[in-house]
C-alpha cells in the first residue's frame, strides 16, 4: 500500500509542479510548457488509480447506510461479504480488460496525440492498480470490518 500513497503522492506533486511553471511561464514569458495539459492527464490516471486500492482499504468509499440501524448485525456482516466479492469480481474483471486494452496499445504502438508518450504503460498500470484493489477485495470478504476507517461506518 506505500507504493500506492507513493505513486499518489508522486503523480500529485508533478501535476502541482506543472501547472505553477505552466502558468509562470504564460504570465512572464508568454509561453506555456508544450504538452501540460497532455501529461496532467496521464499523471491523473496514475493519482485516481493508484488511490483505488487506498481508499477500498480504509473504507472510504461513499456509503448509503441509512438503513444500517434498522438491520441485524448479522445482515450487515453478509451484506458487507457480499459487496466485497461484487467489487473483487468487477475490479478483478477491469484489470484483465484493461490488460487486455494495454496489449492492444502496445501492438498498435498507440502514443499520445502532442508529446508522443506510448500510452500502453499507463494502461498497464491501471491493470495492475485495479488487480491490486480486486486482490484486496477478496481478502475483506473473509475479514470485513478491516475496511472501517477508526471505527466509522460500514465499509462500502
Amino acid at each position: 500500500m506505500h507504493l500506492c500513497g507513493a505513486t499518489c503522492a508522486a503523480a500529485l506533486f508533478a501535476i502541482m509542479a506543472l501547472t505553477f511553471f505552466d502558468v509562470i511561464g504564460r504570465k512572464i514569458v508568454s509561453q506555456s510548457i508544450p504538452g501540460a495539459f497532455e501529461i496532467t492527464e496521464l499523471l491523473m490516471v496514475a493519482v485516481i488509480f493508484a488511490a483505488l486500492p487506498l481508499v477500498s482499504e480504509r473504507g472510504e468509499h461513499v456509503v448509503f447506510d441509512s438503513l444500517d440501524s434498522f438491520l441485524p448485525s448479522w445482515f450487515s456482516k453478509l451484506q458487507q461479504a457480499f459487496i466485497h466479492m461484487v467489487c473483487a469480481a468487477a475490479m478483478l474483471a477491469l484489470a484483465y480488460l484493461m490488460w487486455a486494452t494495454g496489449n492492444q496499445f502496445a501492438q498498435n504502438g498507440d502514443v499520445s496525440a502532442q508529446l508522443h508518450i506510448a500510452k500502453a504503460p499507463f494502461i498497464y498500470g491501471m491493470a495492475i492498480f485495479c488487480a491490486i484493489t480486486g486482490v484486496l477485495h477478496l481478502g475483506l470478504v473473509v475479514k470485513p470490518n478491516a475496511a472501517l476507517a477508526e471505527g466509522e461506518g460500514a465499509a462500502l
